[in-house]
């Protein structure tokens, strides 16, 4: 009960925030809820001056309701249907993560930029954007800075595809279904992902929006393998540090749960009017540790470091797009 009374003025603080980000995410879907509420906690830090008292309550959202979010994304995955209609896209998919995380270590490398954060650009440009991030924070332990760099350069590679993508897919004479596995696999953001299969078909009076976000999904799923194996990665530098370490605190249990909510969706065929709903919770809870990473984020800071981390979204961006292309040539999809 104490700590319900500790957390309490802090969640209420960043459900303050999360609730005009999640309508304006509605509104303006090429942004999306996140980066408003991003942008909201930051100026919410600066009227309440980051208070001692909200701080447990905040860092509870930014940990603990991201970690809900992504349990409660599994809803969305039946497994079977997923599988069966985005088969085809596995090749691709699996090329441009390895291209983008290939291109993420290589510049981590050259530019010595800091790990986490180029752990988390390299994971959300080549999976799912915000989501990936989500899930993938907590087992590395990003801070709210690493976490808020990461969503802004996401952000603004998500915004430029959705903008540029219908009329680059119509210029190389994509067919409907090459334009599907290319929005599918080269943008980041489900709601990008929506804006840019939107667009084509408004151009082309086709209907690839479902076909793009089947493969949109089909990406989600490889959050599963990307967290185990960051978790294994980190026990193993815990272990060559020679301290001790847990893995209760280490080990992402969420992941499994998240794994679970799919198996159940998939196993009883959970109709829409049951998913819905909780896909929708997911994403508002995803927006409520936004605002409260944007509550103890200092723009500053971000500002000032925010060149490398840009330059390694673009580039692999920019990889991740040629190889969905360059795969979909080599299939004869094109």
């Amino acid at each position: 009960m104490k700590q319900v009374k500790q957390n309490c003025p802090g969640v209420l603080c960043c459900l303050a925030a999360a609730l005009p980000a999640y309508f304006l995410g509605r509104a303006f879907p090429i942004v999306g809820g996140p980066v408003f509420a991003i942008l909201l906690g930051m100026l919410l830090a600066g009227w309440l001056g980051r208070a001692a008292s909200l701080q447990p309550g905040i860092r509870y959202t930014s940990k603990k309701v991201l970690q809900y979010a992504v349990i409660l994304l599994g809803f969305g995955m039946n497994l079977t249907d997923i599988l069966a209609k985005g088969r085809q896209s596995l090749p691709i998919i699996l090329s441009t993560i390895t291209v983008s995380l290939l291109i993420a270590y290589g510049l981590f490398r050259l530019l010595k930029m800091p790990a986490k954060t180029s752990v988390l650009v390299g994971v959300g440009s080549s999976i799912c954007g915000g989501s990936a991030i989500a899930a993938t924070a907590p087992v590395i332990g990003a801070d709210e800075e690493e976490i808020a760099q990461s969503i802004s350069v996401i952000f603004l590679f998500n915004v430029i595809a959705a903008l540029v993508f219908p009329s680059l897919g119509s210029a190389l004479g994509l067919s409907n279904e090459g334009f599907g596995l290319f929005a599918g696999t080269a943008v980041n953001d489900t709601s990008s992902v929506t804006a840019a299969a939107a667009a084509w078909d408004g151009i082309h009076g086709s209907n690839t929006l479902e076909a793009a976000t089947i493969v949109k999904l089909t990406r989600t799923l490889a959050i599963i393998p990307i967290t185990l194996g960051l978790s294994v990665w980190q026990m193993r530098r815990a272990g060559a540090a020679g301290g001790a370490f847990s893995i209760k605190k280490i080990f992402p249990y969420f992941v499994l749960f998240f794994v679970l909510a799919s198996v159940v969706t998939t196993v009883f065929s959970l109709p829409a009017a049951v998913t819905a709903p909780l896909k929708e919770l997911s994403k508002f809870f995803i927006i409520m540790a936004m605002a409260a990473i944007g509550i103890n984020t200092n723009l500053v800071k971000l500002i000032k470091t925010g060149a490398k981390p840009i330059f390694m979204g673009f580039c692999c961006w920019v990889g991740i797009a040629l190889t969905s292309l360059g795969i979909q040539h080599l299939l004869g999809i094109l």
